[in-house]
């Protein structure tokens, strides 16, 4: 299975992050867009995982989840990866309780590394990618500029997630293989 740790989002917040999608969408010459349903914020990238990985993970992230409490996250504004001849990554930043998502992050990172997990060698750049290999008439800023501000209320992060990733009739879908609660 191919799968990843993450923070997934309540309707009303995947709403308003579509909404905030199609400003960028309606303006782009092209691109690729990500789907209300999988909007998320990736805590580890695990590529593939077999069944004896499924269950060791379970009880790291069982174990890891159980030292911390619920915490704060906001979306702030919207950023890119950038790519060659277009957008990388478009994407809206976190802002918040940082030091504990961090935490959590490099926390979930070092716990798998023994289960077979390579451990990420790059900064954590938290954000939600709302779209791939966009292209805009006069560039990013000029985009970002014409879009107008959302103001994205303050979520209670209370469960982190074990999310397989497949490919069904030509469409990525994430779905939720486990739950693992902040307590």
């Amino acid at each position: 299975m191919r799968a990843f740790i993450g923070i997934d989002f309540d309707e009303h917040t995947k709403n308003k992050i579509r909404n905030f999608q199609q400003e960028y969408w309606d303006i782009a010459l092209k691109g690729r867009w990500k789907h209300r349903d999988n909007f998320h914020i990736t805590l580890k990238f695990l590529s593939e995982v077999d069944t004896g990985q499924e269950k060791m993970i379970q009880e790291a992230m069982t174990e890891i989840c159980g030292k911390y409490s619920p915490f704060e996250l906001k979306l702030t504004e919207s950023g890119i990866f950038k790519g060659r001849d277009s957008i990388r990554a478009l994407w809206l930043g976190v802002d918040g309780n940082l030091t504990r998502l961090h935490t959590l992050q490099s926390e979930i990172d070092l716990a798998l590394e023994p289960i077979g997990f390579q451990r990420e060698s790059r900064k954590y750049n938290p954000h939600i990618t709302i779209g791939q290999d966009i292209i805009f008439d006069n560039g990013f800023e000029q985009a970002k500029r014409s879009i107008k501000t959302t103001n994205f209320e303050p979520m209670l992060i209370t469960n982190l997630y074990l999310f397989k990733s497949e490919q069904i009739q030509n469409r990525r879908i994430y779905s939720k293989v486990s739950e693992y609660e902040l307590r």
